[in-house]
């Protein structure tokens, strides 16, 4: 189910929170993180604004099962990050550049220029807010002023292949940063002054992700080169056994509450899901649907229920870690990413 609620200025109670229309009681009082997805739907509209009734953008759960549209209605957003000081400020990366919110979304602006668009990933540092990392077709920039202006910060990085998939901070480490890109994945350990490659490879790098539970621990996932693991905070890399490699990976998720869990997501193989650390894969589609084309999972940190999100077909959930699945809202979407954000952040 979908609802489509105006966002109201901010002043008043709840809604000097993120999202002022959340009413009290409308998520289960244990959460502590909201589910914000970023989406579209099949029939939505194609131009940025409009007010044909569609819904395209950004969506936070507002019950199990329920998802409302947040502010503006634009065709394809990618991704979004947070503000952990204040998740009132976010950042959407889409097609026309970055987007920024001040207010929880009730007012927005385009602060990129018009040679920085088709934004495939962005991230803030958790340790330097006011940092910004945007990643692009041709490359990755940077803002040091809350996304005010933006500079290009690609040296170390090759003047073919910078094609960039995923930012990364690290939760732990200020400006330590890591990127996917076509030729594999590197590292910034002084925030994006410089650059060095810790993976090579042939692929796409299409997602890549820092355990909750041991910073050093990171997985990544490829277009045709499978899975792989560093152990020492991305330095070096090891592809994971016993996950399929011809086809395209395209996102990985860590279980938060159990440090045994990990799925990952793939248009070919569906849902592959690991209970013992990473060491087995097991496909866990029954009761997907039949072309279970899985674009990406997510697991809440919260109670450990399983989302994956099948292309054109909205959300689907598991409380069994697969085993067994329930239709989890947003019927006939198409979902590029989901972000747990902190309530405490509000």
């Amino acid at each position: 189910m979908i609802t489509s609620t105006p966002l109201p200025r901010l002043g008043l109670g709840l809604a000097a929170g993120l999202l002022g229309f959340l009413l009290a009681g409308t998520v289960s009082v244990a959460a502590t993180h909201d589910l914000y997805l970023c989406g579209a739907f099949n029939n939505g509209s194609r131009v940025m604004g409009s007010k044909d009734g569609s819904s395209n953008g950004v969506f936070v759960r507002t019950a199990p099962g329920t998802f409302s549209h947040v502010g503006l209605n634009y065709p394809l957003a990618i991704s979004a990050t947070f503000d952990p000081r204040d998740a009132r400020v976010f950042y959407v990366a889409c097609l026309s550049g970055v987007l920024r919110t001040l207010d929880g979304g009730a007012t927005w602006r385009l602060v990129t220029g018009w040679d920085e668009t088709e934004v495939k990933s962005i991230a803030v540092d958790p340790q330097e807010p006011d940092t910004v990392y945007a990643g692009l077709p041709d490359g990755l920039v940077v803002s040091r002023d809350r996304g005010q202006t933006w500079q290009r910060a690609e040296r170390g990085l090759p003047e073919r292949g910078k094609y960039t998939q995923v930012v990364q901070a690290d939760r732990v480490k200020r400006g330590r940063v890591l990127i996917g890109c076509e030729t594999g994945i590197y590292l910034t350990e002084d925030a994006a002054k410089s650059w060095r490659r810790v993976l090579a490879t042939q692929e796409t790098v299409d997602d890549i992700q820092q355990s909750p539970h041991d910073p050093k621990v990171w997985l990544s996932v490829t277009q045709s080169a499978g899975a792989l693991i560093s152990r020492d905070g991305g330095l070096t890399w090891q592809k994971i056994a016993g996950v399929p490699s011809e086809k395209a990976l395209y996102n990985v998720a860590f279980d938060a509450r159990n440090a045994q869990r990990l799925a990952i997501a793939s248009w070919t193989y569906g849902l592959l899901a690991s209970e013992d650390g990473g060491k087995t894969w097991t496909p866990r589609v029954t009761g997907l649907p039949e072309k279970s084309r899985v674009w990406r999972t997510a697991i809440d940190p919260d109670n450990g229920d399983l989302y994956v999100a099948v292309f054109g077909q909205g959300l689907f959930v598991s409380s069994d870690f697969g085993l067994t699945w329930r239709p989890g809202g947003m019927e006939g979407s198409s979902i590029q990413t989901f972000t747990f954000v902190p309530k405490s952040g509000r």
